[in-house]
Formats: C-alpha cells, structure tokens, sequence
C-alpha cells in the first residue's frame, strides 16, 4: 500500500495581530503516520493545519507536502469541528460540490465507506449530527484520500458517536495509507488515533512534548488506550497547559 505524503513545516516566524504567535518551529510528519496536535484552545493549532493546506502564506518559512510547497500541492481532505455542509444541496451533491466530475457510483461507495445508506437524496437537516460528520468525512475522502488534515472533529458529539467515528477514522486512514494530522484538546482523541502527540504551548508556540505512541492505533486494547491517556494527560500538565 503507497503511503500518503511526507509533510515537513519550518517557520522561522510568523506573527498575528502585532503579537509573534511563532518562531524558529519545526514540524516533520512521516508518510502514512498520523499525528496529533494538542494545545490549549487558542494556541494556534488550527494555523497549522492552515500552512499546511496551503491557505495561509503569510509567514517566513517553508511548508512542503512531499517535497512541494504546500500551496502548489494538491488540496487536501479537510475536516472541520463542524461539518460545513451546504444546506441547499443534497448529500450526495455535497459531495459533487467538491468533484464535479464525480459518477454517481464513486459518490455511493464514499457514502458506504463512511456507514452513510440511503441518504444520497436528503438534506443535511435531516441528518443527525453524526451522521453530518461522517458526510463531511466522505467529502475529505474524495477531496484526497492521502492527506487528512482533522481540526477537532469529534467536537459537541455524543461520546458513544464519537467512539464510532473514532474507529471508523482509524478504519478510513489504515485502508488509504494517509498521512493526517488531527487538531485536537482531548487526549483520548490522541490516544485512539494517533502514532504519535505533539503538545504544543507558550508565545512563541513550541513543541514542548513529542510522544511516540507504539501500538498501531487500529490494534490498540482498552488498556492501552488508557495507558496512552494518562501518559498523555501527564505530559500536557508537566508541561503547565
């Protein structure tokens, strides 16, 4: 299986509202691994999904996704902590929203990927809102399948929906080989999904942890879920978030 694209981000600074939010920050995600970003909330993890789908360029440094600049490469799957739907069109037009060009066989089997049946006809409204959040995942799928950049997707959801969407994330990235990168504040977000946590904090922002979680996230027991956790959990409070 071809693994999704390295992605390798050096910021030498960038600044917003007069204030420097960050300086000399290195970041390198290996192909096919998927990694986890936590901060505190307003720390500047979503800017970062943001360099690294190519949409925000206004700062000194390089973000390369196999080795082109992020901007030049292709576009790809975004999920939001909403899922952004267009209200006025159908499912299955959301879906062709983002690939016109795509057949209506292409459209039903992104659906059924993502445990969405007989819902190419609706409404969003008349989705719940996991089921919106999976459509929102099946519109990242055909957007490109290599690179899943996550911001808090598991966010105002049941904990029993999101332990399905959890999995189905895992199912999703292990099947496509992707590289992701998932913004979250939830260390069990990390622990269930990722191979490795990057804690971020402070002004300028700086990794203040990188955590190698050696269980593949798909054959992880309970237990070990746990471990990771609290693991998890101790370095954000060692590093005072």
């Amino acid at each position: 299986m071809a693994h999704g694209p390295d992605l390798s981000l050096s910021i030498a600074r960038l600044t917003f509202g007069g204030e420097v939010l960050y300086k000399d920050f290195h970041l390198n995600v290996a192909g096919g691994e998927v990694v986890a970003l936590i901060g505190p909330s307003g720390v500047g993890k979503t800017t970062l999904l943001r360099i690294l789908a190519g949409v925000e360029t206004g700062f000194d440094g390089l973000a390369l996704v196999d080795g082109h600049p992020a901007p030049l490469a292709p576009v790809p799957g975004l999920v939001f902590q909403d899922a952004r739907l267009l209200p006025w069109l159908s499912c299955a037009d959301n879906l062709r929203a983002v690939r016109p060009d795509v057949s209506n066989e292409v459209v039903a089997q992104a659906l059924a990927a993502t445990g969405l049946v007989d819902v190419q006809d609706k409404w969003p409204r008349q989705l719940s809102g996991g089921m919106q959040r999976r459509l929102g995942l099946a519109r990242a799928l055909l957007v490109n399948p290599r690179l899943m950049l996550l911001d808090e997707p598991f966010v105002s959801l049941d904990r029993v929906v999101v332990r399905e969407l959890q999995a189905l994330v895992t199912d999703l990235i292990v099947q496509s080989g992707a590289t992701a990168v998932l913004v979250s504040h939830d260390p069990q977000d990390a622990a269930r999904l990722a191979h490795r946590v990057v804690i971020i904090a402070g002004r300028p922002v700086q990794i203040v942890a990188d955590l190698a979680l050696d269980a593949l996230p798909a054959q992880r027991s309970r237990t070990q879920i746990i471990a990771y956790e609290d693991r998890i959990e101790t370095a954000m409070v060692e590093s005072a978030l």
